[in-house]
């Protein structure tokens, strides 16, 4: 189950109180004292089962005012989407669903979203059908840029211990997530490694293994928890 938090919000958004009756993979509600809605690119509601941004309609106390010497980029990436539609909104970052109940499913981050083919498809929803294949312990995916698709989906998969890295393997895990998600969801290539590049809260950073796959510059490593998995990624150029 994931909940809506963050740093810039201060405090949880969307999680389950004590009392909160659960679903497999729902954030469920909002937290009490909360206004969470999902928009579309329009501001307008999303209908049950579609995805859209994760928005806060009203502020409150603990979230933060700015970023330390770049105001800018703050009121940019947080406030200036629906500004002129609907101002004092608050954009979180995530992509999410809501079902006929109202409960909430995060999809991903929004900069987290494969284009293929015309398609949004979120990089979590094709990690997680990969590791729902009994021998994938864990799994990192980008998209690489085509010029007939907009971008193709390529899978860096971590085997769990006793499982041989073969051709058919890559294989198999491409028809697999193929059946989990659909044709759309089909990776082009599957890259089996080590390990991937990690903050030191165990969260997977798609920027670095993304620059590094396709041999750009990787920025600032200084976070990572393990440096060394960022030379073991192969470029897919």
């Amino acid at each position: 189950m994931k909940i809506i938090r963050g740093t810039e919000t201060g405090t949880f958004l969307v999680s389950p109180l004590p009392i909160t009756p659960l679903k497999p993979g729902s954030a469920t509600f909002s937290l009490p004292g909360f206004n969470i809605d999902i928009l579309d690119e329009d501001a307008n509601p999303v209908l049950p089962g579609t995805g859209g941004n994760i928005v806060s309609n009203t502020p409150w106390p603990s979230m933060l005012r700015a970023f330390y010497r770049d105001p800018e980029r703050y009121k940019k990436e947080y406030w200036q989407m629906y500004w002129e539609i609907r101002p004092g909104t608050y954009l979180a970052g995530d992509k999410a669903t809501k079902d006929k109940d109202g409960y909430f499913f995060i999809q991903g981050r929004i900069d987290d979203v494969l284009k293929v083919a015309g398609h949004r498809i979120s990089n979590a929803e094709v990690e997680s059908a990969l590791v729902s294949h009994p021998k994938v312990a864990e799994a990192a995916v980008i998209g690489k840029p085509d010029e007939v698709k907009g971008e193709v989906i390529v899978a860096f998969v971590i085997l769990r211990t006793g499982n041989q890295e073969s051709e058919d393997l890559k294989k198999e895990l491409a028809k697999h997530v193929r059946t989990v998600l659909g044709p759309v969801a089909y990776p082009e290539a599957v890259f089996f490694v080590k390990d991937v590049p990690k903050t030191r809260s165990g969260k997977i950073m798609r920027r670095v293994i993304k620059a590094k796959a396709l041999g750009n510059p990787t920025g600032d490593l200084s976070a990572l928890a393990n440096p060394d998995a960022v030379e073991a990624i192969p470029l897919i150029k």
